[in-house]
């Protein structure tokens, strides 16, 4: 502990830093024991200060979005009995489906009913998942929840509910609302996200990068043809490089999400375009197939490669410094909004319309942001 003298000679303590009548009489040491007593109480406050505010830290991004979200979803009522909701996702080979289902799984849990969550084997199985929804009909679930692989696959399942007067609502993607009125398929409600605006954020990240190195050429890696995210965000992504007159866009193929295909098209690519500066992939799986499609060849500092969903695999990538950056939507968020809005269909309470899952561009410079994202 340091100590200041008193008039009398006596050592003050910590105490006698406060205290005025303990001031030396010499001009200079006055100033230096002010200097240090000024010191000490800046440096004091800044401790009290400190302490309040970290014990009060400000949510996190993906908390400050659950809270928005939930808060939009309205009152949320209690079951009046114990109903049992459907949730008919395309796949749980892929990880943003797998958290998907643990949201659904967390809003049972929160207020009270039972789900079960059942997918496709695969993400361009359309027959299956259409097989596994008029099963799921069969099985007189109260409500049921659906992400149509296609806007069009799932539409007989749903008219199917529709005669049985099952409430349905679509989560994440959607069927055509012009071949599903004239089929009599009813959708009681839409819980989206902006797939187009994922593809423009995306793609304007490789822009902005290629800026700084005079532009170049990319490419696309699409979806599945005809699946609603999937011509969204290859839409986004078009209008995001056709806004800069420095790239030049020599390719747009089909990955149907898959893995392999992705990284058989990132090899022959970067055959046919050796100075390739940048590809979009409209998800994660094929982003990470086209890093290890480059790294394979020595080519990944060169190319800037951005995927979609923000997957934990795609946190573990941009930790390495492999993939670049990834645009996070929030599957848990999609299946949590998709369950309450079943139970509210399910008690007549009114559902909320325009609400749209957040959506961040997650990059290797950001990421200690978002690790709590899900």
């Amino acid at each position: 502990m340091r100590f200041c003298w008193t008039k009398s000679g006596e050592k003050a303590g910590l105490s006698g830093l406060f205290a005025t009548e303990y001031f030396p009489t010499g001009k200079n040491m006055e100033g230096i024991v002010m200097t240090k007593r000024v010191v000490f109480i800046v440096c004091l406050l800044s401790l009290v200060i400190a302490s309040v505010y970290g014990a009060a830290a400000a949510p996190s991004a993906f908390k400050k979005a659950q809270a928005d979200i939930i808060g939009k979803m309205g009152e949320i009522p209690k079951p009046s009995r114990a109903y049992r909701i459907g949730a008919l996702e395309i796949t749980l080979a892929n990880p943003f489906w797998v958290t998907m289902k643990d949201g659904y799984v967390a809003a049972a849990k929160d207020f009270g009913f039972k789900v079960d969550v059942l997918a496709a084997p695969s993400e361009s199985d359309t027959a299956g998942q259409l097989n596994f929804l008029e099963t799921m009909v069969d099985k007189k679930y109260d409500a049921l929840c659906v992400s149509p692989i296609t806007p069009f696959n799932l539409i007989p399942g749903v008219e199917k509910a529709t005669r049985k007067n099952v409430p349905v609502i679509c989560v994440g993607t959607w069927l055509d609302e012009e071949a599903a009125k004239e089929a009599g398929a009813k959708v009681e409600a839409l819980y989206s996200s902006d797939f187009e605006g994922q593809g423009y954020l995306g793609a304007k990240y490789i822009v902005d990068q290629l800026k700084k190195v005079g532009g170049g050429k990319v490419a696309i890696i699409e979806g599945l043809p005809g699946a609603s995210q999937g011509e969204a965000r290859k839409a986004g992504a078009l209008k995001a490089f056709k806004e800069s007159s420095a790239i030049k866009v020599v390719s747009t193929q089909p990955g149907n999400w898959d893995r392999n295909t992705a990284l058989n098209i990132t090899t022959n690519l970067i055959q046919a375009h050796p100075d390739l500066k940048g590809i979009f992939c409209a998800n994660d799986t094929m982003a990470l197939a086209a890093v290890e499609a480059l790294k394979a060849v020595g080519k990944k500092a060169q190319v800037i490669v951005v995927g979609v969903d923000y997957i934990p695999e795609a946190n573990a990538s941009m930790k390495a410094k492999e993939l670049d950056a990834s645009v996070a939507q929030s599957p848990y968020l999609f299946g949590y909004v998709g369950a309450v809005a079943a139970l509210k269909s399910l008690e007549n309470s009114p559902l909320p319309k325009g609400i749209s899952i957040p959506i961040a561009l997650v990059s290797q410079s950001n990421l200690d942001q978002y690790n709590d994202w899900k």
